[in-house]
């Protein structure tokens, strides 16, 4: 019986407890008491479920670990590779060739896809093997209560109903109703985005009308850290009911959108399919209707067919953005998916989450005021000669123009200044360790406000007063009072002090005076021989005016009072403090937005703090720009949020819902959107982006798995890098389609005229063969792999549904194509002319007249605006060895007598070779011209701009 009693108390309802037992919804955990929650979990506060229970409620609901995607295994990750239209239009044409018995064309292409596929398999496989996965999220154990004893368990264990216990340093393992708090203090920012450790309690919340995930101050939530305190409470929802797993499954709901690249390439596959059997069935009726074998027409045409596809270009675009994915890995940049390199320099919109992201996560000091002489001094960086100095921002009174540096305070400080450091500091548990003789750096330990109070104390070069002092008494920090009070001793002389710290407003209640001298001449000496005055209202509303000037600002302000008795006490001051951008933030920033990228913040955070956060790092103005919070967007109509959002360059007070809101409205509004965070909260919106980065360090593992780029170290500057390689992409392979498709379009046109003509082949068949090579082989994969422009990143995004062949890629392709034919065919009627047959060297004539234009107009396709002086002609090493093997090769075919038996050739004189290099060389000249007179009419362009502005202006 007694047996039967103890399971009763430890929660144990029977077999049929499961029956009722279920998951609680946070909004009825966090408004429920304590006693309810237990009573609809059946579990007891003393002991805790019994170990039969939690058996039965596992087998139920399952273990507490959120479920991950199902792997796909690797051999079908490979065949996945060739779902790409131009990869399968690419496969179609092999089996087309090698039914007609092109067996050399089928080989080619078949192995053009091989390397293409496994180029592109690897460097996924390797990418994914560097994440880290979303097991981490969970810490391995936790301490909990079952059958009445404290017991430590993985934390997948857990059930709903458990009582767990946590304290500092530990990692949420569910989400947990708490029962009993003592100081308990929670690190939420990987959830809500809120930097602001929030401090937990056990009652019920009675304000249901603005409960959310950052107002349920009862409940600690799966994945959180505690900060400080300690405490235990009840399991009420366990894996993918929780918070964090609701977000997850969001996230996997979410379909992750083709990339910009991907979906111009597959609009060019299918222009190119249309574009394949409308050759085959031109050239073949020409053939019917000029008596031609229809069959050796329809030979013809396949080959004329698989000639006009680009087989080459998957091998650049693959091994373009594979070399772009190694150079920002050496950057510390993790690229998931190829294409994602690329998504990046079509990036017309990034949306920034703010903590974490833009700003380091740290609260460090910013301002701080001494209450005596009403200055107010600011805290600077100074990384030449000291870690900060700290300057006289402003004062209200008239007496205060000078200025102060680090190097000055540790000898001239003020007295009042001292003891307001000295107070910030005894009132203080947090601790920071410089460790200036290893690698080490600093250790950093406690609340994040408190962290920069004693940062404060080291930047002005002031020692650390606590080991001259005893606590005696402390009323730790509380919703309630909104204030810490600590009685120490001193070990000099064994007086006793109360100092105290907190809202500006709990501390100036239990104040009567402030140090000084100046209202006229009366004052009080206090214990330390410090004259003080009566804190008069009007120094009381000065006070309040000084650190609403912070608050409008985003600052937090932390007051400070000292005294014998802790409810007559001396005001000392106050000092403010933010979370600081991330250094370089501001300037790369400015970069993307020179080269038309529109950068937006999301937050959580309160309105006052993203505003002036975005209004310093240049991306918000107030006389232009809007803020918008997630409640707005929560009652915007569609078409009305649409209407407000291309003004809005700030949204806050958001939750995950409203994050992927608003990257649906950028995306309608026709943006390519790249978002960044580091949260669980950003994790949805980080998959529906075009283009999602996570941070590496500070970003949680949802938020890496639902990224496509990782910053490894978190740097924010490495996304210019990204912007600056995606669009040098994208120009490379332009370079590449304009070079292939010209010398498509010159072949193509070369052959039709001869057969409509009805004259004989220039080419045989092991020149096309050559020809083929030299299209697609290294000239042309040579300039994928051109160096990024300078100025690139001055130019704006591509438009999204620009396709990859624009208008202007098609007249420069037809006017190099025409000029190509028109040589070599006035070469091949020049040499046919003097003896009315084709012999073998008027066919190496035509041949080589042919690849040397090839070689000229990979020249000039090395850019589309600049000119090969500018872009140096030594810049991209590849492409002169590439033109020089090419050289040498056709060389050898003209002159080697074992190749000219094979590519029936013979050899040609100094004088040919002359003739041949100037006339191909008109390819290129022409360009160049073209290039500078296009460069002369931007720069007369701009120039009219710029004088029609002065003219408005006067």
């Amino acid at each position: 019986n007694s047996s039967s009693n103890s399971k009763k108390e430890c929660g144990d309802e029977g077999d049929g407890c499961c029956d009722v037992v279920g998951f609680l919804t946070a909004d009825k955990a966090a408004t429920a008491t304590a006693n309810d929650v237990l009573k609809l979990l059946r579990s007891s506060a003393d002991c805790g479920l019994s170990s039969d229970e939690c058996v039965r409620r596992q087998k139920r609901f399952g273990k507490n670990k959120i479920k991950k995607e199902k792997i796909d295994p690797l051999w079908k990750k490979y065949i996945q590779q060739f779902q790409e239209p131009l990869i399968l239009l690419l496969l179609v044409s092999a089996a087309i060739s090698f039914i007609v018995g092109q067996y050399d064309d089928a080989f080619s292409i078949t192995l053009a896809i091989v390397i293409v596929v496994s180029v592109a398999f690897w460097q996924e496989l390797k990418s994914e093997e560097a994440l880290k996965k979303l097991d981490n999220m969970l810490p391995a154990k936790c301490v909990c209560l079952r059958d009445g004893e404290k017991m430590t368990l993985f934390a997948e264990d857990l059930v709903v109903g458990d009582i767990v216990v946590l304290s500092q340093g530990h990692i949420v393992p569910a989400d947990i109703r708490l029962l009993h708090s003592h100081d308990l203090a929670n690190n939420e920012s990987a959830l809500t985005g809120e930097t602001e450790v929030v401090l937990k309690h056990s009652h019920a919340i009675t304000n249901t009308e603005a409960l959310n995930v950052a107002t349920m101050h009862n409940i600690a939530f799966m994945g959180t850290t505690i900060q400080s305190g300690k405490g235990f409470g009840v399991v009420f929802s366990t894996a993918e009911m929780t918070e964090i797993g609701s977000v997850y499954t969001l996230v996997q709901m979410i379909e992750t959108p083709k990339t910009p690249l991907q979906q111009r390439l597959e609009d060019l596959g299918t222009k190119l399919s249309f574009i394949s059997f409308a050759i085959i069935g031109f050239i073949s009726l020409i053939g019917f209707f000029v008596g031609r074998n229809i069959m050796e027409m329809f030979t013809i045409a396949v080959s004329l067919a698989v000639a006009a596809i680009p087989e080459g270009l998957p091998i650049v675009v693959t091994v373009t953005l594979a070399l772009g994915v190694l150079r920002m890995a050496r950057n510390a940049v993790v690229v998931k998916k190829l294409p994602a390199v690329e998504a990046l320099g079509s990036t017309t919109l990034l949306c920034c989450d703010k903590t974490g992201t833009l700003t380091q996560n740290k609260m460090s000091p910013e301002t701080f005021l001494d209450a005596a002489t009403m200055q107010s001094f600011k805290c600077v960086r100074d990384s030449v000669s000291f870690p900060f100095f700290v300057k006289d921002a402003h004062a209200h009174n008239n007496n205060s123009n000078s200025t102060q540096t680090a190097k000055e305070n540790a000898n001239t400080l003020a007295h009042t200044t001292l003891a307001l450091v000295d107070c910030v500091v005894l009132c203080n548990d947090a601790q920071i360790k410089r460790h200036t003789h290893t690698d080490e750096g600093e250790k950093r330990v406690g609340q994040p406000t408190e962290l920069a109070l004693v940062e404060l104390s080291q930047l002005l070069s002031v020692s650390d007063p606590r080991p001259l002092h005893t606590r005696i008494h402390e009323e730790p920090f509380s919703s309630r009072t909104k204030c810490m009070l600590v009685r120490c001793q001193s070990a000099s002389d064994g007086t006793e002090t109360v100092y105290m710290k907190g809202a500006l407003s709990a501390v100036l209640k239990r104040c009567v005076s402030v140090y000084g001298t100046h209202i006229n001449n009366e004052s009080t000496t206090g214990a330390d021989g410090t004259d003080t005055v009566a804190l008069s209202e009007e120094r009381k509303k000065a006070i309040t005016e000084a650190a609403n000037v912070r608050a409008l600002r985003g600052e937090r302000v932390v007051a400070a009072a000292k005294g014998t008795d802790e409810n007559n006490l001396t005001f000392l001051g106050f000092v403010s403090m933010s979370d600081p951008p991330r250094p370089n933030v501001k300037e790369s920033i400015s970069l993307l937005q020179r080269g038309g990228v529109t950068v937006t913040m999301i937050t959580g955070d309160m309105r006052e703090t993203a505003e002036s956060i975005a209004e310093s790092l240049g991306f918000f103005d107030r006389r232009v720009n809007v803020s918008l919070s997630g409640d707005q967007i929560d009652t915007m109509e569609w078409t009305e949020l649409h209407k407000h959002i291309g003004h809005t360059t700030v949204f806050y007070r958001t939750a995950p819902r409203h994050k992927v809101k608003i990257v649906e409205a950028f995306q309608a509004d026709g943006h390519v959107v790249g978002m960044t965070g580091d949260g669980v909260n950003d994790a949805p919106a980080l998959k529906l982006a075009d283009i999602g980065i996570s941070m590496g360090l500070s970003g949680t593992d949802v938020a890496k798995e639902a990224a496509d780029v990782i910053l490894v170290d978190d740097n924010f500057a490495a996304i210019v890098n990204g912007v600056r390689e995606g669009k040098g992409i994208a120009h490379n392979v332009r370079n590449f389609l304009r070079f292939q498709l010209s010398t498509s379009l010159s072949a193509l046109l070369l052959i039709t005229l001869c057969t409509i003509v009805g004259i004989e082949n220039p080419l045989n068949a092991m020149q096309i063969l050559w020809i083929n090579i030299l299209m697609d082989g290294p000239p042309a994969q040579s300039l994928g792999v051109e160096p990024v422009s300078d100025d690139v990143m001055s130019q704006p995004p591509r438009k999204q549904k620009e396709p990859i062949i624009t208008a202007a890629l098609i007249k420069n392709v037809v006017v190099s194509a025409l000029i190509i034919v028109s040589g070599t065919l006035f070469m091949f009627y020049r040499e046919r002319t003097f003896d009315n047959t084709v012999t073998r060297r008027d066919t190496t004539v035509t041949f080589t007249t042919f690849v040397l234009f090839d070689m000229f107009n990979a020249l000039s396709c090395r850019s589309a605006d600049k000119s090969v002086f500018e872009l140096g002609l030594l810049a991209n090493k590849p492409f002169l060895a590439a033109v020089s093997f090419s050289l040498v090769g056709q060389c050898l075919v003209v002159f080697f007598p074992p190749l000219q038996e094979i590519f029936q050739t013979e050899a040609l004189t100094a004088w040919d070779i002359i003739t041949l290099v100037c006339l191909c060389s008109s390819v290129w000249i022409i360009d160049e011209i073209r290039k500078f007179w296009r460069k002369r009419f931007l720069k007369r362009k701009r120039f009219g701009v710029q004088m029609e502005d002065i003219a408005v202006t006067f």
